[in-house]
């Protein structure tokens, strides 16, 4: 095989692997604030805002982690 296929393999295996654990991450975001929400109704609002700004913060770097995969991809 010639490098950029190699090149390109391993950016579709790098972001395959931050997909996997953007979903993770983000799930157990969701899951933890919901709970919280059910336990103390009252905080429901500050526990949205806080979990919206954590998964942007998540999101981000998944962003960062995709480009970073094609800058390498398109190097070779």
């Amino acid at each position: 095989m010639e490098a950029v296929a190699f090149a390109w393999l391993g950016a579709g295996i790098g972001v395959g692997v931050t997909v996997f654990g953007v979903g993770t991450g983000i799930g157990r975001l969701a899951a933890a604030a919901l709970e919280a929400s059910s336990r103390q109704p009252e905080n429901a609002g500050d526990i949205r805002t806080t979990m919206i700004i954590g998964a942007a913060l998540i999101e981000g770097v998944a962003l960062l982690a995709g480009v970073i995969c094609i800058l390498l991809a398109f190097k070779s």
